[in-house]
């Protein structure tokens, strides 16, 4: 299934500056998973290990470029996680990121192939989606040395934003529910663009904020800068972060429930 949409996307970056993103998330996020190990806890993951940030996103690389590559128009499923550890994992990262970032920098504009949620096009999808996938578990390397992380530009993680809350949950799979129809706004304080995300017994319903004014009145506002909306919608963030206003509950039901499936 393909599906593209050309008002998907709120941002002024093109996809050559999306492949640019995520060259530099994974080379930062190689770097970063060096210096912690192997063994490393990593906090924004629970449960999990530097060992198996590198090998998800690793696997979730070469995934996106068989897509990319070969063209497949239906679902594939990924491949299994290597049996590697140490010096080799990090290595075998670093050439499946590489051959992403090539395959998107060689594959034509009229590239066909499977997407899972509304793009311009399949090569657009493809870089924008891996360029966040990468970004997000750079986050998580990096948290495995200490708090502080590389910081993101505005405008990208204003994207990031967009993506979660226009892409991932408005797919039918998201968990993000209410019983009685509530609304949430998002409203970056760095950006121009605010987000009326409509929730109900369905999968929540976004719509951007036209001039800045809403679409309905909020039960909930998260407020703050773009980078820490961004890192907080993804939980990497605590709600301490950001600024909450209104009904807090819908806060904590995104925070529970809001993990990408």
């Amino acid at each position: 299934m393909i599906v593209r949409a050309a008002a998907v996307t709120i941002c002024r970056m093109n996809t050559a500056e999306f492949i640019e993103s995520l060259d530099l998330q994974g080379q930062l996020m190689a770097a970063a998973a060096e210096k912690a190990g192997p063994d490393a806890e990593v906090p924004t993951c629970p449960g999990w290990q530097v060992r198996d940030l590198l090998r998800h996103t690793g696997v979730v690389h070469r995934w996106a470029t068989a897509f990319v590559t070969a063209g497949h128009k239906e679902f594939h499923p990924e491949p299994d996680q290597p049996d590697l550890d140490g010096d080799a994992l990090t290595a075998w990262f670093r050439e499946g990121h590489t051959l992403l970032v090539a395959a998107l920098r060689a594959a034509p504009e009229d590239l066909d192939c499977w997407t899972f949620f509304a793009a311009p096009s399949p090569l657009a999808f493809w870089a924008r989606r891996q360029a966040h996938e990468t970004a997000i578990h750079r986050v998580d390397a990096e948290a495995a040395l200490g708090p502080e992380v590389t910081a993101l530009p505005v405008e990208f993680a204003a994207d990031g934003v967009d993506e979660l809350l226009r892409g991932f949950h408005a797919r039918d799979r998201s968990r993000v529910r209410t019983g009685e129809p509530r609304v949430l706004r998002v409203r970056p304080t760095d950006y121009e663009q605010a987000w009326t995300v409509r929730l109900s017994e369905g999968p929540p319903r976004t719509e951007l904020d036209v001039d800045g004014s809403p679409q309905a009145a909020a039960d909930c506002e998260l407020s703050g800068p773009a980078e820490r909306l961004y890192l907080t919608l993804w939980n990497r963030l605590p709600h301490s972060a950001i600024a909450v206003s209104g009904d807090e509950a819908l806060a904590r039901l995104w925070r529970e429930t809001s993990q990408v499936v």
